[in-house]
């Protein structure tokens, strides 16, 4: 899984040799279902081309000049989505939401410019200094379990989060009305983790509000520095108001004695917010309830008068963060209304607080339950009360974790010339929306490419509405190529979270083209407001197919190689792969040209069947005729065979430059680095039996009369190689890099350990071919049956121990590994649960 953060290094821009792409041929076109008009974009090209070819090394430059122009330019053919569809006039009930992932509770509008709320909190006393501030969700800062119980996507959650002697629960509604995106409400409840405790503890909640602009807010503060209420106006909000009601205890509605420290400032850099509060907790304070003794807790100084206030450069935008501390148990509600819905009717609506809330957040969780059952009918299966638990937290982790992002990526452009030398810098996109799920809240809060045609698998099954909503932004990055970078790091909070080193998309490399999944998933449904999203999304679709099909192209025909690759390097026992997703796995031992990778084979396999059968049910025979063929040749037995099949491995495989004889050794001082024995690497068939050598079963793209299948389903079967009892290992544990360090830094990822993408596909592909007539038929089903079992089972029971889902889990007893939580593709263990494939 390419992460940013993750161990990764820099690799040099790979272009695509000319004579790769005449000897693939197919779709070749930019016309508006590729790269542009053929009449401008084609002709500018001739023109460039002849150009160059005039000048000479001149020529050259001005041959670069256009490719990286082309690079962070966006593609031509008509948005799937117009330009307005976050606006709160499109999409009202859509403009709020949870869309700050990497917090533990914040809610922000989809809008460029956006008005941002958010939730810190810290207890008191129980260490000398500063205490633990909590705000961003971080991988090792203690916290945990938390995640979502319910959410829907749209306009309520139930959040629960433990720290410590904490147990926090966040809820939100949101109430339709006006024209700026209607009202909501959040509740925060802390309470001890352990029933009877004796010295309850004193803590810190910190409500704010930031704008990021020219936007105007008014705080008004009663006595002891309590906020009464914050009034505003944005050009998108219009007139609106935040209110911080009095605290109670839980379920009670008598207010509770609490100490108020206001602060107000200007906007010093989303990132920055959390060490700004640091700073500033550097006053003791104390805290007198009536007839108890009073106790110190360190308080921001804060005042509001203008002149106390930071510099204000024009359009930075305002801080404004109120802290209440008091005992535990807590209840507290912060509401925002806005102008034009209290205005709507004849008389002002009343205040969503209080009972009145108590009565929305009860009638959306009844609501949850019941549609979620109506959905994905677990309880109708079988499925315990437990695993139904695990199953809404899985869907609701998901939904909790889509952003709205905003911002300009870095790109390195293809310079076109397989192993150039010639220096580029990174130049920026475009300004870009994207509204897409994340994999983790924790340590991958930002979209990524391949993930999130596995996310849309599930959130479309809930909502269809958000899945269009998130492939249309998606299709939304296309450059003029048809490139869409494979990790997209769009605005301050999130490319804070990522190393500069590794801010960079190289506009060669590819990712699997999973998108195509929840499209093919919608082409089967065949719902017509599905049918007419995809109409409009064909044109980009198709671009997006063609530039892979065309710049990752083999070395022969209908054969395909991931660009990117890492150099031989004396540190790396296998060089990583990381365009294809799966990292590590191994490939050949010395990258080359003449490699043939099986998977990237697959998924352009699976893009031409799928875009074929869209053209053919649209009517857009253009595209039908140009694909139809392609799909066919990709699809047929012997090619397959020709180019993947190794008969002395007994499986299809990759194929390349390649030796077994690779090992890392301590050398000094430089550490492990990469010694290469006796048999030297020579072009064969990797042997390398895992995930890679399953693509033609898993994609689904045998005939159930393969003389293949029972060759793969013979080596899935085995605990020798890939059955484990927790699910299918990525690596067989009789390979000789299962469980192998890739470097001195760079444990194992993608060797060994059990993956939920991936024996998604495989459930599918067992349910699929255990559906159809043919020799193993009834083998299919069997185990279809057995690895459901095996890995919803352990999925349950590792959130039972931890209470969080998993980046992967251990073949060797199932304990949950990698970055934790994981709501992102892990979720799918729903849609086995629910065996919806």
């Amino acid at each position: 899984m390419a992460r940013g953060e993750r161990r990764r290094r820099a690799v040099p821009a790979e272009g695509v040799r000319t004579a790769e792409r005449a000897a693939r041929g197919g779709p070749g076109r930019r016309d508006g279902r590729g790269g542009g008009p053929r009449s401008t974009a084609g002709g500018v090209a001739l023109a460039v081309v002849v150009l160059s070819l005039a000048l000479g090394m001149s020529g050259r430059w001005v041959l670069a000049w256009y490719r990286a122009r082309r690079a962070v330019t966006l593609h031509s053919a008509p948005p799937v989505l117009p330009a307005d569809s976050s606006s709160p006039a499109v999409a009202p009930d859509l403009f709020w939401g949870t869309y700050r992932p990497h917090v533990y509770f914040g809610m922000k509008t989809r809008s460029p410019k956006p008005l941002l709320t958010g939730l810190m909190w810290a207890q008191q006393g129980t260490t000398p200094g500063t205490p633990k501030l909590r705000h961003t969700c971080e991988q090792g800062d203690g916290v945990g379990p938390y995640g979502w119980e319910f959410h829907d996507g749209l306009s309520f959650g139930r959040q629960h989060i433990q720290d410590g002697a904490l147990r926090l629960t966040t809820e939100f509604v949101k109430r339709p009305g006006g024209q700026h995106g209607g009202d909501w409400s959040w509740r925060v409840t802390v309470e001890p983790q352990a029933s009877g405790t004796s010295a309850l503890p004193l803590v810190s909640l910190f409500f704010y509000v930031v704008t990021d602009g020219k936007e105007v807010l008014l705080p008004e503060v009663g006595a002891k520095g309590q906020l009464k209420f914050i009034s505003g106006h944005t050009s998108e909000l219009g007139d609106f108001r935040f209110t911080l009601l009095p605290p109670t205890s839980p379920g009670d509605t008598a207010p509770k004695y609490g100490s108020y420290n206001v602060f107000w400032t200007s906007n010093p850099g989303l990132p920055l917010l959390t060490e700004m509060v640091k700073s500033r907790l550097n006053s003791w304070f104390q805290h007198r309830p009536p007839g108890a003794s009073p106790e110190r807790y360190l308080g921001l100084p804060g005042s509001l008068k203008w002149e106390d206030r930071g510099p204000s450069g024009q359009g930075q935008g305002q801080f404004l963060i109120q802290q209440v501390t008091l005992k535990i148990p807590i209840s507290i509600e912060f509401v925002f209304e806005s102008g034009s819905a209290q205005a709507g009717g004849n008389q002002a609506l009343p205040r969503l607080a209080g009972s009145l809330l108590t009565q929305a957040l009860e009638s959306h969780a009844e609501a949850f339950r019941e549609r979620f059952e109506k959905t994905f009918q677990l309880k109708e299966k079988g499925l315990s009360s437990g695993e139904q638990v695990l199953g809404q937290a899985a869907l609701s982790g998901l939904l909790g974790g889509i952003g709205y992002f905003y911002g300009q990526g870095l790109v390195l452009p293809d310079m076109g010339v397989e192993g150039s030398e010639q220096k580029v810098d990174p130049a920026l996109f475009p300004p870009v929306p994207l509204f897409t799920a994340v994999p983790s809240r924790s340590f991958f809060p930002r979209g990524f490419l391949w993930d999130e045609g596995f996310h849309q698998l599930v959130v479309q099954r809930w909502d269809p509405s958000l899945t269009r909503e998130a492939l249309g932004h998606w299709l939304g990055l296309l450059n003029a190529d048809g490139w869409i970078g494979r990790e997209q790091i769009l605005g301050d909070e999130a490319r804070a979270r990522v190393p500069p080193e590794f801010l960079v998309q190289r506009a060669v490399h590819a990712n699997p083209p999973t998108l195509l999944l929840p499209v093919a998933h919608m082409l089967e449904v065949g719902d017509p407001d599905d049918l007419a999203f995809l109409r409009k999304a064909l044109p980009r679709l198709h671009a997006w197919f063609s530039w892979l099909h065309q710049s990752q192209a083999g070395p022969l025909p209908l054969s395909y190689r991931w660009r990117g690759r890492d150099p031989a390097l004396p540190t790396l026992l296998n060089p990583k792969t990381l365009p294809s997703g799966l990292d590590d796995y191994p490939r050949a031992s010395h990258p080359s040209v003449t490699e043939r990778h099986l998977d990237l084979r697959c998924w352009v396999a699976l893009g031409a069947r799928v875009l074929t059968r869209l053209a053919e049910h649209l009517g857009e025979a253009e595209v039908a005729a140009e694909l139809g063929p392609l799909a066919a040749s990709l699809e047929a037995a012997e090619s397959l065979d020709e180019l993947h099949w190794a008969p002395e491995l007994g499986v299809f495989a990759d194929f390349g430059n390649h030796t077994k004889a690779v090992q890392l050794k301590p050398r000094s001082p430089q550490g492990l680095v990469r010694v290469v024995g006796r048999p030297q690497p020579q072009l064969q068939y990797v042997d390398a039996l895992g995930y890679v050598s399953l693509f033609p079963l898993l994609l689904r793209l045998l005939d159930p009369t393969s003389s293949r299948l029972g060759p793969l389903l013979d080596i899935l079967a085995d605990s020798r190689h890939l059955w484990s009892p927790f699910g299918l290992r990525s690596l067989a544990a009789s390979s000789s890099f299962y469980g192998q360090r890739n470097s001195e830094h760079d444990p194992p990822y993608w060797r060994g350990a059990v993956w939920l993408n991936v024996n998604y596909l495989a459930l599918g592909a067992l349910h699929h071919y255990g559906h159809l007539e043919g020799p193993h038929q009834a083998r299919a089903a069997k185990l279809h049956s057995e690895l459901r079992a095996n890995v919803v089972g352990n999925v349950w029971r590792q959130y039972q121990a931890t209470g969080f889902l998993w980046e992967q889990y251990s073949d060797r007893d199932g304990r949950g590994m990698g970055c934790r939580p994981f709501h992102g593709w892990t979720s799918l263990v729903l849609l086995a649960m629910a065996e919806d494939y």
